[in-house]
C-alpha cells in the first residue's frame, strides 16, 4: 500500500511568549518539534505498511530548520521524505498550504491513502487535511481513534468521535484520515535511529517543481490574513483558600459560589430576536448560519450563532439566515426563526439522514454559489470543522477556523478573532473573498430570548436524488461516562484531571456534579489514562465549553487545558499541589487532598440548597 503522510513542525506551546510592545510573537529559544497528532499519523501509517506492505512518504511544507522533522520521521519509519521549501510558500494560510500539499502528492504519488494530524497544535484550525481531500477528490474521515482495513486492503473502517459520540464509517480506497488524540500510541525513534536518518536522502522541493500558477501558493495565494496580534489578559481572582480542613475550605466555598449566583437563575442579559427584517434586503449583507442538530432540535452552539449573526447582520444592514440540511429537519423552522433568523434556507431528504461530508458539501456549496451571502458561521465542531474546509477548497473561499468572536470592521467586513499557540494571543483574520466563512468555538455568544411569534420566509435547497458521498455510515455509539448533562449547556462543570488518580474516586465527582446540577468532563491526560472517555476531553485537542462556574479537580491547568474553559463564567481549582499552574488562572482555588475536599464540598452544597441560600 503506497501511503502519504502530510507533518508539521511547530513550537512547543507553552515556550511561547509574547511581546507586547513589539506586538510580535517571541520564538527564540522555543523548542521546535513534530506535531503531535502528525506523529500518530505517522504511526498508524507505519502500523497498516507493516500488514499490507508498500512505502510511506512524508511531506512537509516549511522554513529550512523543517527539515529535521522530515530526518525523525524517516528515523521512526518513512521510507521517502519530500520537504517543500520556497520563499514563494511563506505566509501561507490554510488553503495555500493545501494547494501545494495537495499538488505535491499528485506528482508523489498515486497513494492509497493519506494521513494528516487532525489539526497542528499552534493553529488549530483542522483545516488542512479536508481542503487536501477536495482538492485531490477524495473521501474523507476526520478525528479517527481507529481504523480497521479489509483483508484485501481496499476499504477502511474507521471509528470517529465527536461531541455525540462514536461513528462508524466505511470508505473506499484511496481516501484520506485524519488523526484523533487516541488513534494510537505514537512511535518515538532512538538518537541512534535520528543519527542514521541523518545519512538519508530529503528530497527539497519548490514551486516551480510543483508547477501550475505559482500566485496560489504562499501569500499570494492565500485567500486570509492576519491584520494584527493582540493578547488575551488573565483577569482571575486568584483567591486562594487552605484545604486543610475540608469542612471549613467546603463551607468558604460554598460561600463564594452563593455570591456569585450558584442558586439562582443564570439571567443573561440578551434581548429579544429582532422584528422580521425586510424580504427584499440585499443578499449579499446577509449572514448564514449552518444550522447543526441533535435530538430533534437545533444545537445551543446554533442558536448563539443566530444571536451573533443577528448583531453581524444588524451591522450589515443585511439579514439573518440559517441552513437547515438533513432527514426532518423542515420542522425546525419555527425554532430558526424565533432565535433570530429571517430566512431559512432547507434540504430535507431521507438521503441526508447522516452527516456526510461530501453531499453536505455539495448541498451547502451550490447554495452558496447561487445566493452569494456576505458570510457564513459554522459551529466549530467536529462536524463543522470537517465541512467548512471541503467548501472552501471546493469555492476558493477563505476560512477562519475556530473562532472566538466576530466584528465589522468600518468598511463592512467580517473581522474574525482567532486564538493560537494555546490561547496566549488573538490574531484578528480577514478574508479577501466573499461570502467569509468562518468555524466558531460552542459557548462563546449568547442566544437570544426567542419569539415564538417571528415567521422566516423558506427557501428549499435542491437534494442529490441519492447520496453523493463515498462514506458510508454504519452505525453511532453513544458517549459513555458522562453525567446526563448535555456538556456544550451545561451551567456547572466539574473538570476530572488526571490527578484523581484512578476511575474509582470517580463517584465522588459524579456525587459532586450532581449536587451542583451540572456534569462532568475531563483533562487530556485523564482520558489517556482511561478515567473518563474522549468526547469528554475539555482542552486544545478537546472541546471548548463556556459554563458559569467550572470547577477543576486534580488537573494542572497547562494552557492546552485551560485553552477550552477561557470562556468559563468562574473557574474554581482543586489540587494537592500549591505550584499548580491552574492557580494562575483561577478564580478561587483550594490547595488540599480531593478526596476529603471533594465529599465535604458536595455536603456543603446539598446543605446549603436545602437551606435556601
Amino acid at each position: 500500500m503506497n501511503i502519504a503522510v502530510c507533518i508539521k513542525q511547530v513550537p512547543w506551546i507553552d515556550q511561547v511568549r509574547f511581546d507586547p510592545e513589539r506586538k510580535t510573537i517571541v520564538r527564540e529559544g522555543v523548542n521546535l518539534l513534530m506535531n503531535s497528532l502528525d506523529r500518530r499519523a505517522l504511526t498508524e501509517a507505519i502500523r497498516t505498511r507493516e500488514r499490507f506492505g508498500g512505502q510511506i512518504t512524508v511531506l512537509t511544507m516549511g522554513p529550512p530548520q523543517a527539515r529535521d522533522i522530515l530526518i525523525e520521521a524517516l528515523a521512526t519509519g518513512a521510507d521517502r521524505a519530500i520537504h517543500l521549501q520556497d520563499r514563494a510558500f511563506a505566509g501561507a494560510d490554510t488553503l495555500a498550504t493545501a494547494r501545494a500539499l495537495a499538488r505535491a502528492l499528485q506528482q508523489a504519488g498515486p497513494f492509497d491513502l493519506i494521513f494528516c494530524g487532525r489539526f497542528s497544535i499552534d493553529a488549530e484550525t483542522g483545516q488542512v487535511g479536508p481542503e487536501v481531500a477536495e482538492l485531490l477528490d477524495l473521501p474523507q474521515a476526520t478525528n479517527i481513534q481507529a481504523a480497521e482495513f479489509d483483508a484485501a486492503g481496499r476499504t477502511v473502517r474507521v471509528r470517529r468521535e465527536t461531541e455525540e459520540g462514536v461513528e462508524v464509517l466505511d470508505l473506499p480506497l484511496p481516501a484520506l484520515l485524519t488523526a484523533g488524540e487516541w488513534l494510537n500510541r505514537p512511535l518515538r525513534p532512538t538518537p541512534d535511529q535520528v543519527a542514521a536518518a541523518q545519512e538519508r536522502p530529503v528530497e527539497t522541493w519548490t514551486a516551480a517543481d510543483l508547477g501550475g500558477d505559482p500566485a496560489l501558493f504562499g501569500m499570494s495565494g492565500s485567500p486570509t490574513y492576519v491584520t494584527e496580534v493582540r493578547t488575551l489578559p488573565n483577569e482571575r481572582a486568584q483567591v486562594r483558600i487552605d484545604g486543610s480542613d475540608p469542612d471549613a475550605a467546603a463551607a468558604q466555598l460554598v460561600e463564594y459560589l452563593v455570591r456569585r449566583g450558584l442558586f439562582t437563575p443564570w439571567q443573561r442579559a440578551v434581548p429579544r430576536a429582532v422584528a422580521l427584517r425586510q424580504k427584499d434586503s440585499d443578499p449579499a449583507r446577509a449572514v448564514w448560519v449552518m444550522a447543526e442538530t441533535a435530538l430533534g432540535r437545533l444545537k445551543h452552539v446554533t442558536l448563539e450563532l443566530l444571536g451573533k449573526a443577528t448583531d453581524l447582520a444588524d451591522r450589515l444592514q443585511g439579514e439573518v439566515a440559517a441552513v437547515l440540511v438533513g432527514s426532518g429537519v423542515a420542522g425546525l423552522v419555527g425554532e430558526a426563526a424565533a432565535y433570530g433568523a429571517d430566512r431559512v434556507y432547507v434540504a430535507d431528504s431521507p438521503a441526508l439522514a447522516h452527516f456526510d461530508t461530501e453531499t453536505y458539501a455539495r448541498v451547502l456549496s451550490n447554495a452558496l454559489q447561487v445566493h452569494q451571502p456576505a458570510a457564513v458561521l459554522f459551529p466549530a465542531t467536529v462536524n463543522g470543522r470537517d465541512l467548512a474546509p471541503r467548501i472552501a477548497a471546493r469555492l476558493g473561499l477563505g476560512l477562519t477556523g475556530d473562532c472566538i468572536d466576530l466584528e465589522i470592521d468600518g468598511d463592512g467586513r467580517l473581522v474574525q478573532l482567532k486564538p493560537a499557540f494555546g490561547g496566549n494571543i488573538v490574531a484578528p483574520i480577514l478574508s479577501r473573498t466573499r461570502p467569509a466563512l468562518a468555524t466558531v468555538r460552542p459557548g462563546v455568544f449568547q442566544r437570544l430570548t426567542p419569539d415564538p411569534a417571528r415567521q422566516a420566509a423558506v427557501v428549499t435547497l435542491p437534494v442529490p436524488a441519492a447520496s453523493s458521498g463515498r462514506v458510508r455510515f454504519v452505525e453511532s455509539l453513544p458517549i459513555q461516562g458522562a453525567s446526563g448533562v448535555d456538556l456544550d449547556d451545561a451551567e456547572v462543570v466539574v473538570g476530572v484531571g488526571n490527578g484523581i488518580g484512578t476511575p474509582e474516586h470517580l463517584p465522588l465527582l459524579h456525587d459532586l456534579a450532581r449536587a451542583l446540577g451540572g456534569t462532568i468532563a475531563a483533562s487530556l491526560r485523564a482520558v489517556a489514562n482511561g478515567i473518563l472517555p474522549g468526547p469528554l476531553q475539555v482542552g486544545l485537542t478537546g472541546r471548548a465549553i463556556a459554563p458559569r462556574f467550572y470547577l477543576a479537580v486534580g488537573i494542572r491547568g497547562t494552557l492546552t487545558h485551560m485553552m477550552g474553559v477561557q470562556k468559563a463564567e468562574t473557574i474554581i481549582a482543586i489540587n494537592q499541589d500549591p505550584d499548580a499552574e491552574i492557580f494562575t488562572a483561577c478564580d478561587v482555588g483550594i490547595v488540599g487532598d480531593f478526596r476529603q475536599i471533594v465529599p465535604a464540598l458536595t455536603r456543603a452544597v446539598v446543605q446549603a440548597r436545602a437551606a435556601g441560600k
